[in-house]
């Protein structure tokens, strides 16, 4: 398995008069070195095999996202009005931000530290 930084580098250097996107995509595929891979490499800027080109573009993303807001449960309210909150967040947003759930802000980020720990064991 090459992880190397050298393996994953090469294919985001090659020069733009020879870009062929599905060879650099294959390339990429055959390190297994993920994203993950370019990021300890270095990366600063996002590699263009995954950047779609202007005519595979979907017309949805002209949509202006200004009023995008992420549901948001607030725990102190009635039973039945969180149930609900909590039965159409996941129905229409697949997620939703918890508010007032008691827990201590020092545990949320030992939480996030672990999380992140083991999604670097799992690398």
């Amino acid at each position: 398995m090459a992880t190397s930084n050298e393996a994953v580098l090469p294919l985001v250097i090659s020069s733009q008069s020879n870009y062929d996107r599905v060879e650099e995509l294959k390339a990429f595929d055959e390190t297994k070195a993920g994203v993950k891979g370019l990021v300890d490499a270095g990366l600063a800027k996002v590699p263009r095999i995954f950047i779609r080109p202007p005519n595979e573009v979907n017309p949805m993303s002209d949509i202006d996202l200004t009023d995008f807001r992420i549901p948001v449960i607030d725990l102190q309210g009635t039973h039945q009005k969180i149930v609900n909150e909590i039965e159409n967040a996941s129905e229409n947003w697949g997620f939703f931000q918890v508010v007032n759930h008691g827990v201590p802000l020092s545990v949320l980020e030992e939480m996030i530290k672990a999380c992140y720990y083991i999604g670097q064991c799992f690398v």
